[in-house]
């Protein structure tokens, strides 16, 4: 007799749509693992946050790095809130967990959706791309200052920090994800033209990594040039990999050009698997539409399947994108994609999906 799997997750729905959004997602696996019985999950919520920061000083608490190891993986939801400066929000919680965890691949898989429209003419058969973005070190490596401050003079430094071991495992990590995929193809993003330092060793790194992928295709682009072979050329497109900022803007224009940011899931890998990883839809708090119920809870599916791969339940999550690719198809959509579906219809119709794969 096989034993089931069990898995402990926790869930910090954060802020905004953030807490509608995850209870959404965890309605939908909960139902997909009691259907199928393949496996147990038991989500632990943490109340980490915006509203933990006004009442404590702090997004999170003093033993938090402990705390998520104990569990498998983490489901996130958003961060930051209008009356909190963003830059106060994204570094006591979210960049609180990357970087000390070490969860340096953000990888964020984009392709045109059910439901969705690809606005691109140019993208014919819509777009099917996998971006791997550094999440540890780079552009928001929290390195820099101020000084002289409210002077006319006032002056304030943001230091990039690249790290050969940094960079190495990263590109690593890419030219494997291409080498995974059927096209077999990486191009990698820089700005080594003008940025004579860190980018010219991501240039130097790349060449020599390739070396031992010669069955993957790669190429180099500068991040500008990128923006506009994403719009003219998207199907001589597959993966990509860029630092921690190119591809945090690049990854969104992605997004936006497969048809919407609403159904966009990330991961934040720790490839080492010493520490747990963490997974969010890419949307934000979108505070506009808070408590109104209609946020687009396709974004977290799409993450929770992304978690159940990285678990190992990969037959369980192809299930899962099946049944919500089917309800978009069907046109339950929230308005967003144009629908006229609330956040709940969606989900009640996605775990009707699912109770037909009983």
């Amino acid at each position: 007799m096989t034993t089931k799997s069990s898995y402990r997750i926790a869930s910090i729905p954060g802020d905004g749509i953030g807490p509608e959004v995850v209870s959404a997602a965890i309605q939908v696996v909960e139902k997909l693992a009691k259907t199928l019985g393949t496996f147990d999950i038991n989500f632990d919520h943490i109340p980490w946050g915006t509203a933990h920061y006004k009442q404590t000083g702090s997004y999170v608490t003093g033993n938090a790095l402990d705390t998520l190891r104990s569990y498998d993986a983490s489901l996130f939801g958003a961060v930051g809130a209008p009356d909190v400066p963003d830059h106060i929000s994204l570094w006591g919680l979210l960049l609180a967990i990357r970087g000390p965890l070490q969860l340096y691949a953000n990888v964020r898989p984009v392709r045109t959706f059910p439901g969705t429209k690809c606005p691109l003419t140019t993208a014919t058969e819509g777009i099917d791309w996998m971006l791997v973005r550094e999440n540890s070190e780079g552009e928001y490596a929290g390195q820099g200052g101020r000084s002289h401050v409210g002077q006319q003079w006032e002056a304030a430094t943001e230091v990039a920090l690249f790290t050969r071991v940094g960079i190495e495992r990263i590109m690593r990590f890419a030219f494997e994800m291409a080498q995974s995929r059927p096209r077999k193809l990486l191009t990698v993003v820089t700005k080594s033209n003008s940025m004579r330092n860190g980018m010219v060793l991501w240039d130097e790194v790349a060449a020599s990594v390739a070396k031992d992928f010669p069955d993957v295709t790669w190429d180099k682009m500068l991040v500008d040039a990128m923006t506009v072979r994403m719009v003219a050329k998207p199907q001589s497109i597959d993966t990509i990999v860029g630092t921690n900022l190119h591809m945090d803007i690049l990854s969104d224009l992605a997004a936006a050009l497969a048809g919407s940011i609403g159904v966009a899931p990330s991961s934040n890998l720790d490839p080492t698997r010493k520490n747990p990883s963490l997974f969010e839809p890419v949307h934000g708090s979108a505070f506009d539409i808070t408590g109104k119920g209609i946020a687009n809870p396709v974004a977290t599916f799409w993450s929770a399947a992304e978690m159940l791969i990285w678990l190992g339940e990969k037959d369980a999550a192809a299930k899962l994108m099946g049944c919500v690719e089917r309800v978009c198809a069907a046109g339950i959509l929230t308005p967003d994609l144009g629908g006229t579906s609330d956040t709940q219809g969606v989900v009640d119709a996605v775990c009707l999906e699912v109770e037909k794969l009983a």
